[in-house]
């Protein structure tokens, strides 16, 4: 049995681990307990010894590493995708060690977590604490099962700390908008961007559903006459570098497609003729832009003259460089949308960048076709996308005195809508076409692990439906959007109005 050991001032209890080891009777911070009484330390020694008899003894020692120390070689340990090592690194260094990186991992209670909870939802949204409080319930319970902790103080109690108003906490709603406004979106970004990529990848990712990462990382050979083969993605790191890695989940899925959009996506591959990227040797369907095109606002662009005066950008170039070989009323044509765009020769950049990234796409290219705003970027406010209303829907201003040039602004087409928002807008229109729950959980990558998803699988009828349901849709809209007006600035919708008109006739 135990028995009580005198000390200088105190007594405390000893109880035999093995044979030849004795323990010392501690707390749960591992400090030696110091009893007034030989009494009081011989029972607290015995008791220890029944639970060592037990199989129960633990170490109290065991959880005085600190916090930053396990954290440290718990993220070492790991062995995950580069986007999710780069997300455990953020929320360790930025939101978790600051607050709990000193403290040993025994120390830490139920009480310092939500404290700690609190503190953050007063600076951050309420979905990014709830992903920080993850990642921090996951390094304690890996904690447990090396033995270090025998609870896990950032799980949370059952039916505790309910209150009235919780919902506020909720997100926003995601913004989600309908065919016409994919194909408005498209043609706008287009237009901000001088070219007619984004109208495919914008009307592309609208009627497949693919992340971000995913159109990215669309690479030629995974185009088919029927479906896109989703095999890599293009994960962007906080460093700027542009990881080719699975998909997210590892959701590989071909996702079907209509005969209109492999048509546009092959249409576009011919005339863009991509070649290997210098990073990754990988050829893929669409291209970044050049450092000068970013935003949008930097200046007129050749292909924006060449849409103000409606002739060919090589016209355009005749009049820059051979002006005599140009009729004089469309050179005077040209000259006047020159000087209405404020058009600088040699100001453009003329090489693209291998690929998108996902912050100068939403912020200069998506966000201002679908709110008809440019962002407020510091030193700048947020300010209307200042267009010459002709051709109609208006033809980007930019460069020096852009505002003052313009004589319209565009309306919103659904203000708050994101990249990602179009994903929840094609699931949106699947469930308007009444397409079967399985069918859209393979397009969109996801896995329904109940028992009723094993026993339905996607038959030859239900993605027949779907296709022609997708397909009235971007008819639905063509139709609309020619009612609006019969030509556009940008060449590809351009010419897919002129069919649909020779085709009515």
């Amino acid at each position: 049995m135990g028995y009580a050991e005198k000390r200088s001032g105190y007594w405390r209890g000893r109880y035999k681990i093995e044979d030849g080891k004795y323990g010392t009777v501690s707390g749960s911070t591992g400090v030696v307990v110091k009893f007034a009484t030989k009494r009081e330390a011989k029972q607290a020694a015995d008791a220890e010894e029944v639970t060592v008899r037990r199989g129960q003894w633990r170490d109290p020692g065991l959880g005085q590493e600190t916090f930053g120390e396990y954290a440290s070689r718990w993220y070492a340990s790991q062995d995950l995708a580069a986007s999710t090592m780069q997300n455990y690194k953020r929320h360790i260094e930025e939101h978790l060690l600051p607050d709990f990186e000193d403290k040993a991992l025994a120390g830490i209670l139920r009480t310092d977590v939500e404290l700690w909870e609190k503190k953050e939802r007063a600076a951050y949204a309420a979905s990014s604490v709830k992903t920080w409080r993850s990642t921090l319930h996951l390094i304690f319970e890996d904690a447990i099962d090396e033995g270090l902790l025998t609870s896990n103080p950032a799980a949370r109690r059952r039916g505790r700390g309910k209150r009235a108003g919780r919902s506020r906490d909720r997100g926003p709603e995601k913004v989600v908008t309908d065919a016409l406004g994919i194909l408005l979106t498209a043609e706008r970004a287009a237009l901000l961007s001088g070219r007619d990529d984004e109208f495919v990848a914008t009307v592309l990712k609208g009627y497949t559903g693919k992340r971000w990462g995913e159109i990215v990382g669309l690479e030629t050979e995974f185009v088919r006459r029927d479906s896109f083969r989703v095999e890599w993605q293009l994960y962007e790191l906080d460093t700027g570098e542009l990881v080719r890695c699975p998909p997210k989940d590892d959701s590989y899925r071909d996702i079907d497609s209509t005969e209109w959009l492999s048509a546009l996506v092959f249409n576009h591959i011919a005339r863009t003729k991509p070649t290997p990227c210098p990073c990754h040797g990988r050829t893929y369907v669409f291209r970044g832009q050049g450092a000068a095109r970013t935003g949008g606002h930097q200046g007129a662009k050749l292909v924006d003259v060449a849409r103000r005066a409606e002739v060919s950008t090589g016209t355009v170039s005749n009049v820059l460089n051979h002006p005599d070989r140009v009729r004089e009323d469309t050179r005077v044509r040209v000259e006047l949308a020159i000087a209405e765009l404020g058009f600088v020769r040699g100001g453009t950049a003329s090489e693209h960048a291998a690929h998108w990234r996902r912050n100068g796409f939403a912020t200069w290219l998506f966000t201002p076709a679908v709110s008809g705003w440019y962002p407020k970027k510091a030193p700048q406010e947020a300010r209307p996308v200042p267009i010459l209303g002709e051709p109609w829907p208006g033809i980007p201003a930019r460069g020096r005195g852009a505002a003052a040039r313009a004589d319209a602004c565009w309306l919103p087409i659904a203000k708050g809508l994101t990249p990602h928002g179009l994903r929840h807008t094609h699931r949106t229109m699947m469930e308007d076409l009444g397409t079967e729950k399985v069918l859209m959980d393979e397009r969109m990558g996801h896995i329904d692990g109940s028992v009723s998803a094993r026993y339905a699988h996607v038959t030859p009828g239900m993605r027949r439906r779907l296709m022609l349901g997708l397909t009235e849709q971007w008819e639905a809209a063509l139709g609309a959007r020619l009612a609006m007006s019969r030509r556009s600035p940008v060449a590809v919708l351009d010419a897919l109005l002129q069919q649909r008109l020779m085709a009515a006739v």
